[in-house]
């Protein structure tokens, strides 16, 4: 993605990142990481990585669940908030994926990969999962529905965001040629433009 992309989006996110933080936590998306917590329990899970961790709020529900939760945002003001909340924070951009391999026994990324270009996101799903432990999960949720890829010029925010949004075949042959699919589920909440939310739960290939 272009360089100005990525400075709009985080300008904006920096911008709107208070808001977000007051605004209420819809039900499904609360069902969503509910879901995920009950199959890191069963599994052992014991810590997890948060891209695009906003304001932090997803990953505290983590944390007091007992995850160890490292965070991740695009934006400084985002990583501020998280840090606020007692999370461990850092302001990363997901295409720069710094950590060392096999750190993470689970991934967590909710509306935050649809900001990258459809070019950039196979490279993504390849340092995601080499962050991964052996049998490492990796939640994804995105809105698609559709192909289209630029600057959403419905949007409310300033600057108007940049996404990439799939058809649900696009995505899974995408996501298929990292990850096995575990689960994937469309979740109606009454989106306009057509889209619905995109319910993934991934796990890292075996090697060899």
């Amino acid at each position: 993605m272009a360089s100005s992309f990525r400075d709009n989006l985080r300008l904006t996110y920096d911008r709107q990142a208070a808001a977000r933080d007051a605004g209420l936590i819809q039900d499904w998306k609360v069902a969503e990481r509910a879901d995920f917590l009950a199959l890191l329990q069963k599994e052992h899970k014991g810590n997890l990585l948060e891209i695009g961790a906003g304001p932090g709020r997803d990953g505290r529900f983590f944390q007091d669940n007992g995850l160890e939760v490292t965070c991740i945002d695009l934006s400084p003001e985002m990583v501020r908030l998280c840090r606020e909340k007692g999370l461990t924070a850092r302001v990363m951009d997901v295409a720069e994926l710094d950590f060392p391999p096999g750190s993470f026994d689970a991934v967590y990324a909710m509306n935050s990969l649809l900001h990258l270009s459809k070019a950039e996101l196979p490279g993504v799903l390849a340092k995601i999962s080499a962050v991964l432990r052996p049998a490492g999960l990796f939640y994804l949720g995105v809105w698609g529905g559709y192909d289209f890829e630029g600057v959403w010029e419905q949007d409310d925010y300033d600057p108007k965001r940049f996404y990439s949004y799939f058809s649900d075949e696009s995505l899974k042959r995408t996501v298929s040629a990292t990850f096995d699919v575990v689960a994937f589920r469309n979740v109606d909440v009454g989106r306009a433009f057509g889209l619905h939310f995109q319910s993934l739960v991934l796990r890292k290939r075996a090697e060899g």
